[in-house]
């Protein structure tokens, strides 16, 4: 097999040899088309409706990469392919004279640029007859898998370029993803939320429990680190004014990596004056519906071997209800960590020493919840030990107004009515902390951010925030199992 591969190698170098010595720059810097693929193919079959099988258009331009050849003595048909279709070439020897000896020197992969008219071959299938044709990049390397996709993973994922030159679907879901985020923005800006942008090196990374990425700066000489969130900056906003802001752009968080968790990953952050928990609520699922609809033109969507209606309102159930409904554990009757930690091991729940109570709690829903809530559902009525952002629920300051929003038995949605009260909030700074520091950093807190504290101290109004990740919520929407699947160049384990 090496050598086969080595062999391949060196035909393709003498190709590129033959072809610079006949004069022929195999890599050109530009060419001109005057149709992607799918518009010529389109012209065409608006002229074909009008006068029949024996259409033919005016010469056109197209460009794209080889994907099919078949020669044929003094003719050669062959594919090319660009980013919206594909459409056979051909050349005849008697048409292009000496040009015709640009066939025997092209190679699956090579890109291609073809002038001349489209018509229909006896078998019916558009074609574009060839008075010009030039190479545009020499391919040095065979494609993957004479183009019927990629079965290796791990090559897929690492090399992704190849699993879109093979795969029309893989394209096709990331053109998919580009549309979903951008249903995204309209949504929010419909409703008057402007997009801004918020520092990604920050020296305090807060607004979310999560261990960070560290670097240093030189010129400055301080410690920095990469964002985990964005929520801090973007309520410095709420502060000074602008009442309805969003952000969509990547975080970082320095933990592990399985089928829904990268290291770096896109979200969505909104943050609302005068809104709460509840407005944010009918915001998701308003949103998250419309946007299937713009996307798939459907708001019911295959997953696995499920089906997931988006279409509002979603289920509404506290933490507590649906934790006791789904564990048989109601948290609220254990008041201390030691306890809850008790009850969860006896129902074979691994329990990692010395958690807090929240982290249990945490661990109590990710393991016995999550998985069960397929179609969409509002977690809503959370312990304030897990929400130190989150302002506390009236007549209750055990519990705080905060929802998770879950579909497909994963999270995709998170959501507080901010706190606003920046004493209450330095107390709960202060406790993140202390706990960080009783357990030796073993467990995920925030952290303190003196700059935060003080803008607060200025006066933010009530306010409705939420985090979405994006990432997750392709996934639902094109029924991908795998994080892997919807991020171009998910991290990898190094070879």
């Amino acid at each position: 097999m090496v050598g086969q591969g080595g062999d391949l190698l060196l035909s393709r170098r003498e190709k590129l040899r033959r072809l610079r010595s006949r004069g022929t720059e195999p890599f050109p810097n530009t060419y001109r088309r005057t149709h992607t693929i799918r518009d010529a193919i389109d012209c065409f079959h608006a002229i074909e409706r009008e006068v029949g099988s024996q259409a033919r258009t005016e010469a056109v331009s197209l460009a794209g990469r080889v994907v099919s050849i078949r020669g044929m003595g003094r003719a050669t048909f062959l594919n090319i392919q660009d980013a919206t279709g594909d459409v056979q070439i051909h050349l005849r020897r008697d048409i292009l004279q000496d040009e015709y000896e640009l066939a025997r020197d092209l190679d699956l992969g090579d890109f291609l640029g073809a002038r001349g008219p489209l018509f229909l071959t006896r078998t019916g299938e558009v074609t574009l007859e060839a008075a010009e044709a030039s190479i545009l990049a020499k391919s040095m390397r065979p494609p993957p898998e004479k183009w019927h996709g990629l079965s290796d993973v791990e090559i897929r994922h690492r090399q992704r370029y190849l699993d879109l030159i093979a795969s029309p679907e893989v394209r096709e879901g990331f053109r998919l993803r580009s549309t979903i985020v951008g249903a995204v923005r309209c949504f929010l800006e419909g409703r008057g939320f402007i997009e801004v942008e918020t520092p990604i090196l920050v020296p305090v990374a807060a607004g979310a429990m999560a261990q960070p990425f560290a670097t240093h700066h030189n010129a400055l000489d301080r410690d920095l680190y990469l964002r985990i969130a964005t929520e801090l900056y973007l309520k410095r906003l709420i502060v000074g004014g602008m009442d309805k802001v969003f952000e969509i752009g990547r975080v970082f968080r320095n933990e592990g990596i399985d089928q829904d968790h990268n290291p770096e990953f896109t979200l969505l952050e909104s943050y609302e004056a005068y809104a709460d928990y509840n407005d944010v609520m009918e915001m998701v699922e308003q949103m998250v519906s419309s946007v299937a609809l713009e996307a798939l033109g459907t708001t019911v969507i295959p997953f696995g071997e499920e089906t997931i209606d988006f279409t509002p309102p979603w289920r509404r159930v506290s933490l507590r209800e649906e934790t006791l409904r789904c564990t048989g554990i109601d948290f609220q009757q254990y008041p201390d960590a030691a306890a809850l930690a008790e009850a969860m091991s006896a129902k074979g729940i691994h329990v990692e020493g010395r958690s807090s109570r929240g982290r249990l709690i945490d661990k109590l829903v990710s393991t016995g919840v999550e998985p069960q809530l397929v179609q969409p559902t509002f977690l809503t009525e959370y312990p304030v030990e897990m929400s130190p952002l989150a302002k506390q629920k009236p007549g209750d300051p055990s519990l705080v107004e905060r929802f998770e929003g879950f579909a497909g038995g994963m999270e995709i949605a998170n959501a507080f009515s901010e706190l606003n009260d920046p004493d209450e909030q330095r107390s709960r700074f202060m406790e993140q902390e202390e706990l960080r520091r009783t357990t030796n950093a073993e467990e995920d807190t925030d952290r303190l951010d003196e700059d935060f504290l003080l803008a607060l101290e200025h006066g933010m109004p009530p306010t409705g925030g939420l985090g979405m990740g994006i990432d997750r919520l392709v996934m639902l929407l094109t029924g991908k199992p795998s994080i892997r699947e919807v991020v171009l160049f998910p991290q990898l384990k190094e070879r």
